[in-house]
């Protein structure tokens, strides 16, 4: 019995000797191995699941904005928000896991060497396993921060692109703006609101857009939670979106933003004429923006129609009077070709109310588009001044009543005053670039004695009262041109000085450019009422836009980028990690043949 107690204590203790000589080096290593393999298998399945689908949804869901929240309906920037989400849900699913793996497999393992008599013979064997996974820590930490370098390094770049993107593109289209004198206001009455951004509706969906700039949402393209992309500047092209009015939630005019809006207001007293001015200097511009080889066009079906029924009444000889004190513009879009966007695109906003809302400072008051703009038109009724009806004799006032003229009891230079009061409350005490002075019913003033020389403007002006109204503009405004208009209309005349008026670099029909800007009566060969040949239309002088759009239920392009390069990065950086611990078991175990 002793014996057999030697020999088998003998016997232990050779496999100790031997097992931790010999065997408990290489189990230890080739654990050390299996366990970080593992644990990196582990890893990359988890991490394969959370980047490598093309859905939205998922293990980890990129969810947008919501509608009318304090974010646009739109999908966040992959790096700001959905970047920490999916690290910390590959975190979350890999940790637990490979924890699970690791105990189910120590315990395994305890069971099949460590439950019978052959446990104490196998305990180096056993106890190389634990340290080989315990040690495994290690090389898996240092795979784990390789990882973590990876993800780091790629969102590091993807900011830093961002950032340069955000900047580039923000500071170009300042630039542009600046540079084009950008104004964005609002047509709409009870609004007439000035902006720095509208909003804008997604294509495919409709749903409205209030932050369409390069932002944490994008830098270059927004995508819109229905998958649309959508350009965040004019530059890119977010002209060709349908705009809205931040404020009064209407629609606003093509190309805006890309096309610099010139409000347009026309200013007179009652019955003196504006809209009959308003159809011919419409159909003169046409023309003229015609002969230049340019475009021009309503932006909406209403204003067509009107002007189609105002042009029919002005061939009839009597255009409807405007009772509408607040009105909706007037929208006309013009572009001509070989011309800076600067000066060759304008969206013209015409201003036509009733002259009875010049009659009272409070109504004028309202008129808040008065404060958006450089050039201003007023129209004189000359048979409005009192010294002009004082002047009439009792033939030439029968003569007027036969030609349906009304003697309006409001003075021109009141009207005047008032809109100069109220333009006094700007930043710049009401300065203008541009104001034109038309003088209407000429072709009825040149029959009377007191208007035989009206066509001298301005001085006419100082025998009839208007003295002090001429005195006022040349300081207040940077240029002033007069013109006297009757029917039928001097379309050239007409055509240059709107031109002039809203900026536009043109020249009249016939015209040279160094006319002199006191256009005379010379009556146009087109007939009553000047109509140009082609009618001006509804148009829109945008190129379509086509939505590039993911498939429903797919995630944005720049996550499956992102989520791509990521994945790529960390299993190349993970895969050196592992190489590199196998050349060092490698030489490991070539050192322990070496010494046995």
């Amino acid at each position: 019995m002793p014996l057999v107690v030697v020999f088998l204590v003998a016997l232990w203790a050779a496999c100790m000797y031997f097992g931790f000589l010999y065997a408990f080096p290489v189990v230890c290593a080739l654990s050390v191995v299996a366990a970080t393999l593992t644990g990196a298998v582990h890893y990359h399945v988890r991490a394969g699941e959370v980047l490598l689908p093309a859905t939205a949804g998922g293990p980890s869901p990129a969810v947008p904005g919501e509608a009318g929240g304090t974010r646009d309906p739109a999908f966040r920037h992959y790096l700001f928000g959905q970047a920490g989400q999916d690290w910390w849900r590959i975190a979350g699913f890999a940790v637990p896991a490979v924890w699970r793996t690791v105990r189910r497999s120590l315990t395994t393992l305890t069971r099949w060497l460590m439950s019978n008599t052959q446990g104490f013979f196998l305990v180096p064997v056993w106890l190389a396993v634990v340290v080989g996974v315990a040690v495994a820590a290690v090389p898996l930490g240092a795979a784990a921060a390789a990882v973590a370098a990876a993800y780091a390094a790629v969102c590091g770049a993807g900011v830093l692109l961002w950032a340069a993107g955000v900047l580039l593109v923000r500071g170009l289209e300042g630039v542009l703006m600046l540079a084009r004198r950008i104004l964005q206001t609002c047509p709409h009455p009870q609004c007439y609101a000035r902006f720095p951004l509208p909003e804008y509706a997604c294509p495919s969906c409709g749903e409205r857009h209030r932050r369409l700039v390069p932002n944490r949402d994008g830098a270059f393209r927004h995508v819109c939670r229905c998958g649309t992309r959508l350009p965040t500047a004019i530059v890119l092209g977010r002209f060709r979106l349908q705009a809205y009015c931040p404020e009064c939630d209407r629609a606003l005019p093509h190309r805006i933003g890309r096309a610099r809006i010139e409000p347009l207001p026309f200013v007179g007293g009652p019955d003196a004429g504006k809209t009959t001015f308003m159809v011919l200097a419409v159909n003169a511009l046409h023309g003229v923006v015609r002969e230049a080889r340019g475009r021009a066009g309503f932006v909406v079906q209403g204003d067509e129609a009107a002007f189609s029924r105002l042009r029919q009444e002005l061939r009839l000889g009597k255009v409807s009077k405007t009772t509408t004190q607040a009105p909706s513009a007037t929208m006309v879009d013009i572009t001509l070709p070989g011309a800076t966007p600067r000066s060759g695109n304008r969206i013209l906003y015409l201003f036509d109310p009733s002259g009875e809302g010049f009659t009272g400072a409070a109504q004028v008051e309202a008129m808040s588009y008065l404060a958006h703009g450089e050039a201003m038109l007023i129209v004189v009724d000359p048979f409005a001044l009192p010294l002009v009806q004082r002047g009439l004799s009792e033939a030439e006032r029968r003569t007027l009543k036969d030609a349906g003229v009304v003697l309006s009891q409001e003075d021109p230079s009141d009207t005047f005053q008032r809109v100069r009061n109220e333009l006094a409350a700007r930043a710049d005490g009401g300065r203008q670039k541009r104001v034109a002075v038309v003088v209407t019913k000429a072709d009825l003033l040149r029959r009377t004695a007191v208007g035989h020389d009206a066509d001298d403007l301005p001085a006419w002006f100082d025998g009839v009262g208007l003295g002090n109204m001429v005195r006022d503009l040349a300081r207040t405004a940077a240029e002033v041109r007069y013109l006297s208009s009757g029917l039928p209309a001097d379309t050239a005349a007409i055509g240059r000085l709107l031109a002039w008026l809203t900026g536009l670099p043109v020249e009249g029909p016939g015209v040279p450019p160094d006319a002199s800007p006191h256009a005379s009566p010379e009556k146009d060969a087109g007939g009553e009422g000047g109509a140009a040949e082609e009618e001006l239309t509804l148009t829109d002088l945008r190129r379509p836009w086509n939505p590039a759009r993911a498939a429903a239920g797919r995630a944005p392009l720049g996550y499956r980028l992102f989520r791509r390069s990521l994945f790529g990065a960390s299993l190349l950086l993970c895969a050196a990690t592992l190489a590199f611990l196998a050349a060092w078991v490698w030489s490991l175990l070539g050192a322990i043949v070496i010494a046995s």
